[in-house]
């Protein structure tokens, strides 16, 4: 056995169970003038002075509560990260130092733009980068999240159409080995979704596109490198065949880390993109937010982008524009999750020019994530099915096929993970394949990072076969053991109840 952590085990109480009456965290200075009590304007409307059985702390109490359930917490200032899908890369130190700078934070979007060009500089920056490495004319940096962009991303198309009067068009075609929130997407636009097969290797088939196009089709909705973690390699001949029939292609995102700087979507057909810039640029990413989901078109579906755009005038100031009629309009409050978009363009500067001036150091850090999960790939294919023995992109896709004869499933191997310390890979997706396991390193770890997880799940792999009772029981060291989780579903307290 390699490295096995203790998980702190002590159960920490609510801050309800701490409670006692009379105990304070705060202590206020005595008020000078006289306290406010509420205005008439709310005398109709429910108010309180007090929160029923709020808990009663002390200071040290609370901070104490918070430190110790924080080192209960996987994150990835503490080790690797190994979520696939999610890329969970380290978040440099130095963009949230820049992110929090008062120029940025003490700023209002409803000062006038002489006040606000450092900020719209920031976005505009941002904005040409962004379109030099995907070759896509103009970006907006509204949507909130992925999911959000894609939203944002479909309903450009859909608008698209409209203006054309190509109210015919109804469906969207989706792979198989999408990410499951584009056919959610498509459904909340009003489009019928066609599915695509994946084939054995794993991509989507040309000859399975031929047969599905026809005129109804508004476009394809393909996460590339898909869900498999494999590159779509037809992705060209796609295109080509969706702008036949008048339809776009869009491209999910999500997954750009694998090909940043090696090849630019627009070359090879797209039409629309979005990208998370909470993933790809390192900003934080996990626990609900907040993200950054910023879509490019090419310059003929510019019109159709959510207004305010920003753009440049002929003096070098950056400026908001609201003149599009076909714009699809607002899709997120201001200017999007501003402090986010800092973070991500101070990772792409800082991730520097190179000395000839020829680029930047993108496509080094998009090589070393797919170098680490192939790593990842060879030193396990041994003692994991691989159902697409091949070279990867940014993320190795495992099964627990070789170990079923034993009575292991992957939700036991993610579960036996912990023991040793590591969070659990992305377990059962894709769901193109039956028990799968998801891993993605990303360029952040080092060899050695990534053998200590190697020598883990190889680790595992030999329980699994000589001891499998240990596995099937595990975790054996976190605070919290193995639960009923169909019942923890069905039968969840959301709220704490006094007894």
């Amino acid at each position: 056995m390699s490295r096995v952590t203790p998980i702190l085990s002590i159960e920490e109480p609510l801050l309800f169970e701490k409670s006692r009456p009379g105990r304070k965290g705060y202590s206020f200075a005595k008020l000078d003038v006289p306290l406010a009590l509420p205005s008439r304007v709310w005398a109709d409307v429910e108010s309180r002075l007090e929160i029923e059985d709020f808990p009663e702390i002390s200071e040290n109490e609370v901070v104490r509560h918070f430190t110790r359930l924080s080192q209960k917490n996987c994150a990835i200032d503490l080790g690797l990260y190994p979520l696939g899908s999610c890329t969970m890369k380290y978040n440099p130190k130095i963009n949230e130092e820049i992110a929090q700078r008062k120029k940025f934070t003490q700023i209002h979007p409803f000062w006038s733009e002489a006040f606000l060009n450092p900020a719209l500089r920031v976005q505009l920056e941002l904005q040409k980068l962004l379109s030099a490495i995907t070759g896509l004319e103009a970006f907006t940096l509204q949507p909130s999240a992925g999911a959000h962009g894609e939203f944002t991303g479909m309903k450009i198309i859909q608008a698209y159409h409209r203006k054309r009067g190509n109210h015919h068009k109804t469906k969207i075609l989706i792979p198989e080995s999408a990410h499951g929130t584009n056919p959610a997407t498509c459904t909340m636009l009003g489009y019928e979704i066609v599915s695509i097969p994946t084939n054995p290797s794993g991509v989507v088939e040309i000859q399975d596109i031929q047969a599905l196009l026809s005129d109804d089709i508004a476009g394809i909705m393909m996460t590339n490198p898909n869900t498999c973690g494999l590159f779509e390699i037809h992705i060209k001949e796609i295109a080509d065949l969706l702008h036949e029939r008048d339809a776009l292609f869009y491209m999910d995102g999500a997954n750009f880390n694998a090909i940043l700087g090696i090849t630019r979507p627009a070359d090879l057909g797209v039409d629309v993109m979005h990208i998370n810039l909470h993933k790809t640029f390192s900003t934080p990413h996990g626990g609900g937010g907040p993200g950054a989901g910023a879509v490019g078109v090419r310059s003929f579906l510019k019109e159709f982008l959510p207004n305010p755009r920003i753009e440049e005038d002929k003096n070098g100031n950056a400026f908001c524009v609201e003149k599009s009629p076909d714009s699809i309009g607002r899709v997120g409050g201001y200017f999007g999750n501003f402090s986010i978009l800092v973070r991500a363009l101070a990772y792409m500067l800082s991730i520097g020019t190179k000395p000839d001036g020829q680029g930047t150091y993108l496509k080094e850090m998009a090589e070393a994530a797919v170098l680490n999960a192939n790593y990842i790939r060879q030193r396990l294919r041994e003692y994991f099915s691989t159902p697409f023995d091949r070279t990867c992109m940014h993320e190795v896709l495992l099964s627990d096929e070789s170990l079923a004869a034993f009575g292991i499933k992957t939700n036991d191997v993610a579960k036996r993970l912990m023991d040793y310390g590591f969070h659990p890979m992305t377990v059962y997706f894709p769901l193109v394949v039956q028990g799968a396991m998801l891993i993605e390193p990303t360029e952040s770890e080092t060899k050695e990072n990534l053998d200590e997880f190697c020598e883990a799940m190889i680790s595992i792999a030999k329980e699994a076969r000589e001891n499998p009772d240990l596995v099937s029981s595990a975790p054996h060291f976190a605070f919290r053991k193995r639960v009923d989780e169909l019942r923890a579903q069905k039968h969840a307290k959301l709220r704490w109840v006094r007894d």
